[in-house]
Parts: structure tokens; C-alpha cells; sequence
């Protein structure tokens, strides 16, 4: 479909934070471009349209609807794309002025995340967010029917009974919904409980979206993730068990990617996918840096790190950036801002394309994670080899000496905490439990 893409300019009530890093306008238009293409529309104009006091009935004045009414007789457009919240009775009248199906921001992102759920909990947040953003836009278009009718009364009309019996219906499906999320919600957590049984540390990508975490998800585990060049390519989370190099095993999250602006019902609706960013022992942040607007959009992703309870003071223990697509830059930029990565501690520059940087990334990755490593040097009996497994997944093995009379000898480093767990199923200071030699 050819649609046309505005992004209104409003003008500003007070001064802005200068401490706060704000997108610019020409940035705002491409990136709401970039959402309308992510559903395969064609898009034939896009325009910043200023806009000095909203009308209440239209947002626009009638000289900017005339504009853009001619530019979508020009193109042959049939939906108009604005970036920016519409109340239901804004949305109808320009529809109506426009002769052409109008969508705000909500409405676009919303349509974006229904065809990337992939999964039965990512349809149901999407169709959850739907119901509640559909509940906020039923108008009273029915008064015709009262006038031809002559419907009166409390009730206020036939017209008046259909919109309650609309919202009734909507209310149903809604607490349908909200329940079954609760179900999806109790199923991830036992999942979590299960995990921490086997306590595999867990890193979660999180990043505005389109800064390449699919890309470098896919480039570290070998997975198979949809990794596109388009808003949103990854809307459900997804889980990976891998070894780093140094031998360590750890669970990697990819994560649906952030946006400015995001509106509060669907922030909402997919904060159980965000939950796994909490339950994170370390977490990367991957930032475009081949964007001129990645500093806006790192405070987002901060905000919004924030919102979920990871706060600034936690995040400089728990948040690693990953200056990520500096294959994209000029030689000289690049060189440059690999050098500034590399003076910063918790800062490694990488392309998840060509693969550049992400060796040293893993071994960040692994030093973050293993605090301080104790030496152990253990012999486990032929009977409790069964806990060979455990070991190699939980320690780093630098010498096995096979022995003799089938005893396995080991010389291999690990936490305190995982030092102490090894004890505990060995039997060292007690007995060991039959039932831990598997996990």
C-alpha cells in the first residue's frame, strides 16, 4: 500500500533538560519511515509538519490538512502514517478530511508487533495490547441511527447501548487474555526456578531496535534468529544455552528491541519478555553506532533499563555497551572510536557482521561473570563420574588426567560459590546426593 508519513512538530512548553539527550526532528520522521516499512508499505512522501497549537478535533490546522491532502492526491495514497498519538475523534476526522485510513504511532507499532509474534505469549501480549488500545478508541458514531429511531432515554439511544455492548465485549476478551498471560508468566518463572537449580549465568541483549542484537546473537550462538534490517525483526525472547571460549556455560537472551516513546499499555504488555533482562547476571547493551542519533537513543534504552528496576548504580556493575556496526563507519571514525572504546571499562567496539571484536567481547563476557577464580585441583571417584558433565559446564578445565583404577583427576578454576556447590556434590564434609549427579 502507498501511504504517506507525517511527524508532527509540536511546539515546545517549556525549555528543554539540556542534561538529557533528545532525539532531533529529522531523526523522529526516519525512524517512524522505518516503522512504516517494516510492514512492507511504499512509502511516497514524508514530511515534518510544525504544528504551533493543537486542534482538538484535528491535532493539524486546516492549512497543513489541505497540504497534505494534495500530497496524497499527488502519490495516490490511501493511508496517511502520523507519528505522534491521535485520540479516536482526531483520528475519524481526518480520515474523514483525508478520505484515507489514517494510523497513529500506537496503531503502526502495534500491527508492526503482530506479524512478528511468533509465538503463542508474544500473540497474546500483541492481541492484549490490541484489545486495550481498541477499548480507548470506541466513539459514538452511531448517533445517526438515534436520530432515525428516535432513540431516547438513560440509556442514551441505541447508539449509546451498541458502544457499551462493544466495550463490554472487549472487556471479556481482555481479562481472557490477561489470564492466560498470568499462566505464561507462571510457566517463565518456574523455568527461571529450574534454571537457577543449574545456575548457568544469563546474558540479555537489550538495544534500541535495529542496533544489531539478532546479528550478534546469531554470530555468538551459530542460532538460526530472524536477523533483518528492519524495526522489530525480534519480538519474542529467545534463549540460547552456549560455552564462551574460556569454557564457561551461559544461558544468552535476545530481547525485543526498544523504541522511544513506547505507549504505557505496551510497555505493559511485553514486560514479561522483559523480565528476563531482570533475572540477568550481566546484561549488553548493543548500540548502532553507525546511527547519528544513538546517543538519544542510548538514554532511551537507559530510561527504559531504568522503568524495569535496573538502575544507573546497578547498571555500571551489571551493563556491558557494545558499540556495535563499525563496519559501517569511515576508517578514520572507526579507528577512532575503536580506540575510545578501548579506554573506556565498559565499552567493547564490534561488528556482529565481519565478526570484528567479538572475540574480545566473549572474554569480557567470561571475566565479568567469573569474579575471582579459586584453584582446584580434585579427584573424582569412578563411581560419581557422572558429575563430569556438571563440572565441565560449570569450571574451567585446564588438566584431566585419566587414572588407573578409573578415578578421573582434575586441575580446573571456578567461583567460590560453584567451588563450594563441587564440594557438596562430591561429598566432600557430607554426603553426596545421588540425584545432583545428572543435573
Amino acid at each position: 500500500m502507498r501511504a504517506v508519513v507525517i511527524a508532527p512538530v509540536l511546539k515546545a512548553r517549556t525549555k528543554p533538560d539540556p542534561t538529557v539527550v533528545t532525539r532531533s526532528d529529522e531523526a523522529r520522521l526516519e525512524e517512524a519511515v522505518g516503522l512504516a516499512r517494516a510492514i512492507d508499505l511504499t512509502i511516497v512522501a514524508s514530511m515534518l509538519v510544525p504544528v504551533s497549537q493543537p486542534k482538538p478535533g484535528t491535532l493539524l490546522g486546516t492549512g497543513k490538512i489541505e497540504e497534505i491532502k494534495a500530497a496524497l492526491d499527488e502519490h495516490d495514497a490511501g493511508l496517511v502514517i502520523v507519528d505522534h498519538p491521535l485520540t479516536p475523534v482526531q483520528q475519524r476526522n481526518l480520515e474523514k478530511e483525508w478520505n484515507a485510513k489514517v494510523i497513529d504511532r500506537t496503531g503502526l507499532i502495534l500491527e508492526i508487533f503482530g506479524r512478528r509474534a511468533s509465538t503463542k505469549e508474544g500473540t497474546l501480549q500483541v492481541e492484549l495490547a490490541h484489545l486495550n488500545y481498541q477499548r480507548g478508541r470506541l466513539v459514538r458514531s452511531w448517533t445517526h441511527l438515534e436520530r432515525q429511531r428516535g432513540g431516547a432515554g438513560f440509556m442514551g439511544g441505541p447508539g449509546e447501548t451498541q458502544i457499551e455492548a462493544d466495550r463490554r465485549l472487549l472487556q471479556d476478551k481482555i481479562v481472557k487474555l490477561e489470564r492466560e498471560l498470568e499462566q505464561v508468566r507462571r510457566t517463565r518463572q518456574l523455568h527461571r526456578s529450574k534454571r537457577k537449580k543449574v545456575p548457568h549465568p544469563i546474558v540479555a541483549l537489550v538495544g534500541y531496535t535495529n542496533a544489531g542484537k539478532s546479528t550478534l546473537f546469531n554470530r555468538i550462538t551459530g542460532a538460526g534468529v530472524l536477523a533483518e534490517d528492519m524495526l522489530f525483526a525480534t519480538l519474542d525472547p529467545t534463549l540460547r544455552r552456549m560455552k564462551l571460549p574460556q569454557g564457561r556455560t551461559v544461558i544468552l537472551s535476545d530481547t525485543v528491541g526498544f523504541i522511544s516513546d513506547l505507549p504505557t499499555h505496551l510497555v505493559a504488555a511485553f514486560r514479561a519478555t522483559l523480565e528476563e533482562v531482570l533475572e540477568a547476571d550481566l546484561v549488553l547493551h548493543v548500540r548502532d553506532m553507525s546511527d547519528p542519533d544513538n546517543g538519544a537513543q542510548s538514554s532511551d534504552v537507559l530510561r527504559i533499563l531504568g522503568e524495569l528496576g535496573i538502575d544507573e548504580k546497578d547498571g555500571a556493575e551489571r551493563i556491558l555497551e557494545v558499540w556495535n556496526k563499525i563496519d559501517r563507519l569511515e576508517p578514520e571514525a572507526r579507528d577512532a572510536l575503536v580506540q575510545k572504546a578501548e579506554t573506556q571499562p565498559n565499552v567493547v567496539a564490534v561488528s556482529a557482521i565481519s565478526g570484528e571484536g567479538v572475540d574480545a567481547l566473549l572474554s569480557e563476557i567470561n571475566q565479568r561473570l567469573s569474579g575471582v577464580l579459586v584453584d582446584r585441583d580434585v579427584t573424582v571417584p569412578v563411581m560419581q563420574l557422572q558429575l563430569l558433565p556438571w563440572i565441565y559446564d560449570h569450571s574451567i578445565v585446564d588438566v584431566r588426567e585419566d587414572l588407573e583404577d578409573g578415578n578421573v583427576r582434575l586441575e580446573l578454576r571456578l567461583t567460590e560459590t560453584e567451588a563450594a556447590e563441587l564440594d557438596r556434590r562430591l561429598g566432600i564434609g557430607g554426603k553426596a546426593v545421588r540425584e545432583d549427579w545428572e543435573r
